[in-house]
């Protein structure tokens, strides 16, 4: 891999300062007022390379290489196979809650549309492509609220938390990145809705726990259609939605109770009112972890979800997958879905750094997150992949109630502009900066015997190839990529996360 040059690394190890330990966070020293911009889109010939190590020496640091014609049969040869297809990706994101925005907002515009511009644009930064929003309250609000608190379906409307903070920020993401997709779930239906449960019907005027009333699945469902229309009505396309947030969990700061045989019911009431009113939103089903709580007989919930609905119902093609967070089980259950439901899609919608996994130490976040929540996701079908919230404060908030939460970012609230980058942030733009949404993971034909390096290939889009390489071992790996055509060699440090895109 060439290196970049003396000047671009001066700029790059400013920018991406380290603090006291090199298991810190990566500060931005903000005494300097022009950061490097990424150019991620490689000219011909050319490859372009991004690195980051777990020590932080080097944090998205990019370069530039010559890409060469003819084969290369060398043991360290990783040749694509673009004959071998699985799925097509839609993008790589963050969640955009109230308490995302509101640290956003705090920022002074200049600061803002700069760091904008550098996580969202596709050309001028690293392309994220994706965004999960909350449909009402979630734990990151600035209060317990539903979009319908008052009874009667005519009574929904967009709350302050919408208008005021996240609607804005989405708005000024737009603009940097009009392709932007964005997925929606509440974490609780409208307390008139529910009930304690489906034998008595007893109303039940809680925040948490609860099941809806299914003589009103056709009156919720109609709810998501009001939300996708306010929306619209805002210049803001909602690409997906799920039924419910986490719906085996009881416990949650707001949440709704919908076991599989319950949600099947208001999915397809859901499908029906899309189809109805001309919306085409997706809807993934599920939304919660791998173990489904440990309940036995939600075990597979999106595959028995399916079958309960059948094929023969309108609005059924809505219906695309399952979505999928990792607080409990392993990731190999995505494989055991994707076996079981060949037709739908997966993807990776949930998760979240804190005090409880060390979230703000990079030497002992970065490789595993790069493992299981990305390459571990994506390599098991997932179409998609987002964190939890892209800002919060140093102190963890705002949010609802007591947090020992991180952000994929965090931000000084004392002056609102000192940043400091966590593992997700990487993991995430190592992703979009090299895969494109419509980007199709492919094979390979031949790899090399380094048993501590993991990848994964893409062709883009656009025509160039992909290829994000994760080093889980203490030595340097020297790999040479090749398309069957060209070919160039790339160093993949020790511990280090390396994706590149190149021209075919």
């Amino acid at each position: 891999m060439k290196k970049t040059n003396t000047l671009v690394i001066l700029c790059i190890s400013v920018f991406f300062s380290l603090t006291a330990c090199s298991s810190s966070t990566i500060d931005i020293d903000n005494s300097v007022a022009e950061p490097v911009i990424p150019n991620p889109v490689p000219s011909n010939s050319q490859v372009k390379v991004f690195t980051t190590t777990a020590d932080g020496l080097y944090a998205l640091e990019e370069s530039t290489d010559t890409v060469k014609t003819g084969t290369n049969m060398a043991p360290t040869t990783l040749q694509i196979d673009p004959s071998v297809k699985y799925q097509t990706m839609d993008g790589f994101g963050f969640a955009l809650t109230y308490s995302s925005c509101y640290n956003l907002l705090k920022m002074s515009q200049t600061d803002r549309t700069a760091f904008l511009k550098r996580t969202y644009s596709p050309t001028e930064g690293y392309g994220v492509s994706y965004a999960r929003i909350s449909i009402g309250c979630c734990d990151f609000s600035s209060t317990k609220y539903t979009l319908c608190d008052k009874e009667g379906i005519e009574n929904f409307a967009l709350q302050s938390d919408e208008i005021n903070y996240v609607i804005p920020v989405l708005k000024e993401i737009l603009a940097i990145n009009p392709d932007l997709k964005i997925i929606a779930a509440p974490w609780t239906c409208p307390k008139w809705i529910k009930v304690k449960d489906l034998k008595t019907l007893t109303p039940y005027d809680s925040w948490t726990d609860g099941h809806i009333n299914p003589a009103l699945y056709d009156t919720y469902a109609q709810y998501f259609v009001k939300f996708v229309q306010a929306m619209k009505q805002q210049g803001i396309n909602i690409y997906a939605v799920s039924p419910q947030n986490e719906p085996l969990n009881k416990g949650n700061v707001a949440s709704t109770y919908i076991p599989w045989e319950e949600e099947a019911p208001l999915v397809k009431a859901m499908a029906g009112e899309f189809k109805g009113n001309g919306i085409t939103t997706k809807i993934y089903v599920y939304d919660h972890n791998y173990d489904y709580s440990g309940i036995a007989q939600e075990e597979d919930y999106p595959v028995k979800l399916y079958a309960a609905l059948g094929d023969n119902y309108e609005g059924s093609e809505l219906v695309v997958g399952a979505a999928y967070h990792d607080y409990g089980g392993s990731n190999s259950e995505l494989s055991d879905i994707a076996s079981k439901a060949p037709t739908k899609s997966l993807m990776f919608s949930e998760t979240a750094l804190g005090s409880w996994n060390d979230g703000r130490n990079l030497s002992k976040r970065l490789l595993s997150d790069m493992n299981n929540i990305v390459l571990g996701t994506v390599n098991k079908y997932c179409k998609a992949v987002l964190v939890w919230n892209l800002m919060l404060d140093k102190k963890t908030g705002p949010t609802l109630g007591s947090s020992s939460q991180y952000g994929a970012v965090d931000i000084d609230q004392t002056n609102y502009s000192g940043l400091s980058y966590n593992s997700h942030y990487f993991i995430i733009t190592h992703m979009s900066s090299v895969v494109k949404p419509g980007a199709v993971r492919i094979g390979e034909s031949r790899t090399p015997d380094k048993a501590n390096l993991i990848h994964s290939e893409y062709l883009n889009p656009d025509g160039t190839y992909a290829a994000v390489l994760l080093n889980k071992g203490d030595e340097d790996l020297k790999i040479t990529l090749s398309d069957g055509t060209n070919y160039f060699g790339v160093k993949v440090p020790a511990n280090s996360i390396v994706s590149c895109r190149w021209k075919k």
